[in-house]
């Protein structure tokens, strides 16, 4: 498969290093404007090729990855829609701009409409670890729809799904993969005041949450089964769990993802 990447930002260059590292069959290409950014790129990436020139870059391509900010999308499709063929998938990152739009966008420039997706990967996808949601046009094929989920399993889980649920997926996944941060930035705090050097503290709280996350993953248990698990009458666990109660974290946690809707 030939994938062409035209922006060479943080999801851009995430995606990029995920997929040379385990994408075998994957020839890629990526596209910018800023000629630093591209080599950095290709100094982490030697078996991909790097272009300033947009319609170079998608004329061989099967799947074409538009990875720019959202208000230059519109510039993208106008300078590559001599190139762009029926025959291609184009796949749009950018945040908020509807499959709709995307579609306007085409007919507007009198493009040749190609198969068409609203994806949001996050920034894990350089380590294989993305959370990606994935939604197709009206009337895009099913294999289509399969060989993109497939693309994207590579760097990461996914989960196919209507575009309405797109931007609440993009709140908990890229959104929330910086609150998640925070979270572990906090109990770092935590640990530096309890005693530990802040690499140390840092280092535990990591390994607590994979470890968390691990255990979910692996037994399928609800969180409040292993929470139950760790939680003994009158020890730390519960008291510790009732101050986050009482200070309103689980309110204040659902407040923040919904920021967005």
């Amino acid at each position: 498969m030939n994938v062409t990447v035209i922006g060479a930002g943080n999801i851009g260059g995430a995606l990029v290093r995920g997929w040379s590292k385990r994408g075998k069959d994957i020839n890629i290409t990526v596209s910018g404007v800023h000629i630093e950014k591209l080599n950095k790129i290709k100094d982490d990436c030697p078996n991909i090729d790097i272009t300033t020139d947009d319609n170079d870059a998608i004329k061989v391509a099967d799947v074409i990855i538009i990875a720019v900010k959202p208000w230059q999308v519109e510039t993208v499709i106008k300078d590559i829609k001599g190139n762009l063929k029926s025959t291609q998938t184009l796949v749009s990152l950018a945040a908020g701009i509807t499959l709709e739009q995307i579609g306007d966008m085409l007919r507007n420039n009198g493009c040749q409409i190609p198969a068409t997706f609203y994806v949001i990967p996050n920034i894990a996808a350089e380590f294989c670890e993305s959370m990606t949601f994935i939604s197709a046009a009206e009337g895009v094929d099913t294999s289509i729809i399969n060989k993109v989920d497939a693309l994207f399993k590579i760097v990461g889980d996914t989960f196919v799904c209507p575009e309405k649920l797109v931007a609440p997926g993009m709140l908990m996944a890229s959104c929330g993969i910086a609150y998640v941060m925070r979270f572990l930035r906090v109990q770092t705090e935590a640990g530096v005041e309890m005693g530990f050097y802040p690499p140390d503290a840092l280092k535990i709280a990591i390994q607590t949450m994979k470890g968390a996350a691990e255990l979910l993953h692996q037994t399928g248990e609800h969180p409040e089964q292993a929470i139950d698990r760790v939680t003994t009458p009158g020890g730390y666990t519960i008291k510790g769990l009732n101050e986050m109660d009482h200070a309103g974290f689980n309110s204040a946690v659902i407040r923040v993802f919904k920021t967005g809707l």
